[in-house]
This record gives structure tokens, C-alpha cells and sequence, in this order.
């Protein structure tokens, strides 16, 4: 599979190494991250950040594993760490590469040595696994490892009077239990000695800029030694919520090439074989989990810190499950969902993997319709189809004839929601940044795409689909006249009625109102189709996805950065989202025929991600970028819609590989 490489000149300096991070997945909701050269910036950096069996919530228990070879009393210290008034040690100094190929790999050498460094997880399991290749060129030398632990939640900072630490210990191995009551296992092929310590205050520079917690302890039990002979020598260290006293070197060889194999499978399954698509591939394995507390499949929204959110997996479900053929996996996560849904309602999201599930979504229901209608395209899976009838059929009731948050049809048959219910939900304690209770132009071609889309597949039941025919007809002959506007010839965002009961209508240019020309289904004349994808062109368009309001708007902000409250305020009023991208360049390639300017227009719009690949996450895409120039990366650095949407609109509208 396509890997990426970096060279020292990524990270020559302190501040260039911690602008790219890196992140593998375990299949739970687990993950090892941090930045390339192995400083952790964040809370939610460390190698094993597990997701324990019947324990809602993630929880940091290794940051980091300090290496450090030694010979003739001069110490290279491999590890990397800033603290209030110093960074040290700067390991940095000497990396020469770092690999991610599918699995990270960093290469250290001085003048005696070369160490390889390699990091995996193991699949379904709260395990890290580190292996070590070390060519030694020097008699005596010495490598010492030592283990830095914590015990939280991987939202929160710790100090070392917040917590304690005992450990049970034999020649290779340790078990560590802290006050706290989560256990970490350390077993290596080194020989470990108890020499307990704290190390204080770690600077945490991403959250110091966040204006968030950024000062932390981190407890250091002892460490794992060994001589290291002239010429190869290997070593392992893995960490784990499990028992893992019986591994050794060969049995987490073992386990490294069942992961290598596992990926291979997944780029074989898909049948792609583009390079720029395999890098993109490679990056959705990550966010597809089963839950440890209830086993049920589901995706993550984003890493670091989101859980399952219901619009997020919808929307991703053809470009994470679909394009890469993962069909038993898109099958089960719909029933999931199916089996969640209240009143009409797939839920907005699960607060904390295996927490209770919230509501507050329009329009996540009706993107669970177009997800099992893109499910039935790739599979005929006709017994699913019948399995999830009840639950669609029930979505289009509700919305009929109104359901919770003042969700429901009005008489010109358009839909209505209250407050913060889209997409677009940013609040600022109780105030609404982009107050959009109403009528939108996104939900209601949500709206006509969910009801056009259930009467094919009720056709392909043999249902009777007349009343569906009917809601549609109703929509289509109101939409137009309640959303276009002569003025900017294109959609107006939001339509609302004042407390008098006037009608107001909002005009500012949002990126909305492409998904009334991308979707399945839709309403307007190829004209104004057109005139709304040279609208957002004109207005919107970066080369990392779409402004969430034209810059020209006095509510535009062009950078997202800052604290809470500067951030949420630019959320949605400017900041670039990639995965509208995906909608984009279907719409475009629509209104231009599918002709051979447009798809070597966005064959080119979508490989500039090539350039993103190598910065922020690495192999993966961002939740966010700044909306002015140079299109700066924010949020999280792996978000499942970002690489989901880019990949489906890569594999189907540029490449035309559809089923």
C-alpha cells in the first residue's frame, strides 16, 4: 500500500517536527499518536490511549517510551520533550526519516549507531506493540527504555499528587495498578528494573495555544536495559490492557506481519490500484471501531477526541465501507443505527464510546436514507433493504407529521427545525453562532432526496409508494419559490419567521446550498444548478474544500485558531470544511456534463491533497482549515468525512468507478 516519507528537512527544527502528527488506530476506539518526532503537544498523545472494556471513555496510560544508547559515557538520548523553560532532550536531532507505510517507522543514527523504530497495534485489542532494529558499530554499548505512564481520561492533565502508581515486576515485565483502577502491562525482551519517579510538567504546546490545560506529570516506574552487540540487534517493548506476559520477539513478529497482512487484504478487497486513492484508503481503516462495552459496529467522527456521531457516519458510510468494499461492516452499522432510532430520529451522537445516545439531528435521518440507498447500489442487498423498511418508512412519518425539536412539515410540505439542529451547530454556552431554526435549503433537498429515494427503493419491494410520490411533488413545487434568490442567483441559506410572524430570508453565501445540486435526487433547472456551483466556486472554494460563508459577509472569519470561543465563533463562519469537497466536485462534474475539462479539473482539485498528506496528520485529512491563504490545518488531524467524501469523490466522479 502507498506510503508516505518524510526526510530530516520535516523536521530539522523543534517547531517544523511538531506541525506533522501521526495516528494508527486498534479497531476499538483506541489509538497511539503523537507528533513526528515524539513530543506529545497534546492531551491526547501517547502510545497506547486505550478504550477499555465497560468503561465509557478513552484513557491515556503510555505517553511515550524514552529510548537512550550509550557508549564510552556518552549518552544520545532519543526522546523528545518540552517542559516550561527548556526542550530536552532533542532527540530530533537525530531523525533521519520517518516512514508511514502502512505503520509508523522512524530511523535515528548517529555516528555508532542506526536505530529503527517501528509502532503498531494490535487489531481488537488495547495493545501497542514497539520493535526495535538497532545496527550497532561500537563494542559496549548500552540502550535503556523508559516507560512514561499515566492513568486518565485522554480529555484532562494530571499531577502527580492526583494519582499513585503500584507495579508488580519479574525480570521482563511489569504490572502497573493505579489509584485510579486501570492496569497497564509493559513486557519486553529487555531486562526491566524498578526505579520509580516522576517526571514534572510537561508543556503541552498545542493546548498551551488552545488556551486549554497544558501542564502535566507523568510517572516513570523504571526502565528496560540491555547490551547491544556489534552489527543487528532487535528488541520489543509492547504495552497492554491485557495479560501479555507470554510475548516475545517472535510472537510480536508474529503479530506485525497478521497487521501488515490485514492491510493488504483491505487494498486487495477494494480492487483500487491508483496510488493517490490507496493513501487515502489507507487512512479509513482507523475510524471504522467496534465498541468494547456493547460490540456493535459503528465510526468514529474524528481523532483525537470525537465518539460516533450519527450525520458523520452517514455521510462517510459510502467512502469509508463502500468504495473500500467493507460491505458486512456498512451492513451491521446501519442495523445498529436502525436500532437506535427514536421518533424518526437516527441519533446526533454517543457523547463517549459506550455512553448514552442524543437526538438533537434533522438531518441525520435523512442521510441514513441516502446511505442504505447507497448500500443497496453497491450490494442488491435486498434482505437489509427489507430488514431497515420499518426504519425508513418511520423516519418519513415522523418528519410528516412533526417530532421532537420542533422537527416536522409545514403545509408547503418543506420541513422545519428548531435551533442548532444541523450541521452547522456551533454554540457559544447558549448562544447559537449560526442560528439556523427554520427552513434550510440543505434539509429540505435532504427532504425531497429522502422521499424520492424511498419510493425507488419501495418500488424495488413492491410497496406501495403513492404517498412518497405525492411529498415530493409538494416539495418540488415549493422549493424553488422559497429558496432562490434573484439577487446572488443561488439559494438563500435559511428561511425563518420573526416573532411578528414576518418572513425572513437569510442571504448569505454558505456552501449549504450545494447538496440541492449533488444529491441523488433534485429539484432546480440545469440553469440554476449551475448558477449556484459558479456561486460557490466564486465564493467559497479553496483548494482544501469550501468556505462555510463567503469572505465578503461581515460575520466572516478567516482564521480558526485561538481559544474556545474565538474557534467556535469561526467554525462555521469561514473556516474550510474538505469534506464538502466531496459534494462539490460531484455537482460540478454534473452541471458541466462530465465533460473532460471538468474531470481533469477536479482530478487536479482533489490529488492537491497530496501536498496535505504530508502536514498536520500524516496520510490523513483534517476536520477544518483557515478560509484565508495559506489555508492553515485546525481541529482534529483525522476526520472521517474529510478522508471519506474526498476518497468516494476521487473513486466515483473522477475515476467513474461506481457500482
Amino acid at each position: 500500500m502507498s506510503g508516505i516519507k518524510l526526510g530530516a528537512d520535516s523536521f530539522s527544527t523543534y517547531e517544523e517536527g511538531i506541525k506533522r502528527e501521526w495516528i494508527i488506530g486498534n479497531g476499538l476506539g483506541g489509538y497511539a499518536s503523537s507528533t513526528v518526532i515524539g513530543v506529545g503537544t497534546r492531551t491526547y498523545h501517547g502510545l497506547l490511549v486505550a478504550a477499555p472494556e465497560n468503561l465509557p471513555g478513552r484513557f491515556m496510560l503510555l505517553s511515550s517510551l524514552d529510548e537512550e544508547v550509550s557508549s564510552n559515557k556518552e549518552i544520545y538520548r532519543l526522546a523528545t520533550h518540552k517542559y516550561q523553560d527548556t526542550i530536552f532532550p532533542m532527540g530530533f536531532n537525530y531523525l533521519s526519516k520517518f516512514i508511514l507505510a502502512p505503520f509508523p517507522l522512524w530511523v535515528y543514527q548517529s555516528d555508532i549507531f542506526t536505530v529503527k523504530k517501528k509502532v503498531f497495534m494490535i487489531h481488537n485489542s488495547n495493545t501497542t506493540c514497539i520493535l526495535y532494529d538497532i545496527n550497532s558499530r561500537t563494542e559496549g554499548a548500552l540502550l535503556r527504555i523508559f516507560p512514561l505512564v499515566n492513568s486518565r481520561n485522554f480529555h484532562y492533565t494530571t499531577h502527580s499528587e492526583d494519582i499513585s502508581f503500584s507495579q508488580k515486576a519479574d525480570s521482563t515485565r511489569v504490572k502497573l495498578e493505579s489509584s485510579n483502577g486501570l492496569t497497564l502491562s509493559l513486557s519486553s525482551n529487555l531486562q526491566y528494573h524498578p526505579d520509580p519517579k516522576w517526571y514534572y510538567n510537561f508543556v503541552y504546546d498545542t493546548e498551551k495555544q488552545r488556551k486549554c490545560n497544558f501542564l502535566e506529570d507523568n510517572f516513570n516506574p523504571g526502565y528496560f536495559e540491555s547490551k547491544i552487540k556489534i552489527g543487528t540487534s532487535r528488541f520489543f517493548i509492547a504495552a497492554s490492557t491485557e495479560d501479555i506476559s507470554f510475548f516475545t520477539l517472535e510472537k510480536v513478529d508474529e503479530l506485525y506481519s497478521k497487521e501488515t497482512h490485514r492491510h493488504k487484504l483491505l487494498t486487495f478487497n477494494s480492487k483500487l490500484n491508483e496510488t493517490f486513492a490507496l493513501k487515502l484508503l489507507r487512512a479509513t481503516d482507523a475510524f471504522i471501531i467496534k465498541k468494547t462495552s456493547s460490540g456493535e459496529s459503528t465510526v468514529i467522527a474524528g481523532y483525537h477526541w470525537y465518539s460516533d456521531w450519527g450525520r458523520d457516519t452517514m455521510i462517510s458510510l459510502p467512502g469509508l465501507l463502500l468504495i473500500p468494499h467493507r460491505f458486512d461492516e456498512a451492513k451491521y452499522i446501519l442495523q445498529n443505527f436502525s436500532r437506535h432510532c427514536r421518533k424518526g430520529l437516527i441519533q446526533n451522537a454517543f457523547l463517549t464510546l459506550g455512553g448514552e445516545p442524543i437526538y438533537n439531528t434533522v438531518d441525520a435521518s435523512l442521510w441514513f436514507i441516502h446511505a442504505v440507498e447507497r448500500y443497496f447500489a453497491y450490494t442488491k442487498d435486498f434482505l437489509l433493504l427489507e430488514d431497515l423498511w420499518n426504519t425508513i418508512d418511520n423516519i418519513i412519518d415522523n418528519y410528516l407529521n412533526g417530532t421532537d425539536f420542533g422537527i416536522g412539515m409545514d403545509s408547503d410540505y418543506l420541513i422545519r427545525q428548531g435551533p442548532q439542529l444541523t450541521w452547522m451547530d456551533a454554540k457559544i454556552g447558549e448562544l447559537a453562532v449560526t442560528p439556523r431554526a427554520g427552513k434550510t435549503c440543505e434539509i429540505n433537498a435532504l427532504w425531497y432526496n429522502a422521499l424520492k429515494t424511498t419510493s425507488n427503493l419501495g418500488t424495488l419491494l413492491g410497496k406501495d409508494i403513492s404517498s412518497y410520490e405525492a411529498l415530493a411533488a409538494g416539495v418540488a413545487s415549493n422549493f424553488e419559490d422559497l429558496f432562490w434568490n434573484l439577487e446572488t442567483n443561488c439559494l438563500f441559506d435559511l428561511v425563518y419567521k420573526e416573532e411578528g410572524g414576518k418572513q425572513v430570508k437569510d442571504p448569505a453565501i454558505r456552501p449549504n446550498q450545494i447538496f440541492a445540486v449533488a444529491l441523488p435526487y433534485t429539484m432546480l433547472s440545469p440553469e440554476k444548478e449551475k448558477a449556484i456551483v459558479d456561486r460557490v466556486e466564486k465564493d467559497l472554494l479553496t483548494p482544501f474544500g469550501l468556505r462555510t460563508l463567503s469572505s465578503d459577509h461581515p460575520s466572516y472569519v478567516g482564521h480558526y485558531n485561538g481559544d474556545t470561543i474565538t474557534r467556535d465563533t469561526a467554525y462555521h463562519n469561514g473556516t474550510v470544511w474538505p469534506w464538502l469537497l466531496g459534494a462539490y466536485v460531484k455537482a460540478y462534474r454534473k452541471v458541466h456534463n462530465y465533460s473532460q475539462n471538468s474531470f481533469e479539473e477536479m482530478r487536479t482539485l482533489l490529488q492537491g491533497f497530496e501536498i496535505h498528506l504530508e502536514i498536520a496528520g500524516i496520510g490523513t485529512i483534517s476536520e477544518v482549515l483557515d478560509g484565508d491563504y495559506p489555508y492553515s490545518p485546525g481541529g482534529c488531524i483525522s476526520q472521517a468525512w474529510s478522508i471519506a467524501e474526498i476518497l468516494r469523490a476521487y473513486v466515483e466522479d473522477v475515476l467513474g468507478i461506481k457500482p
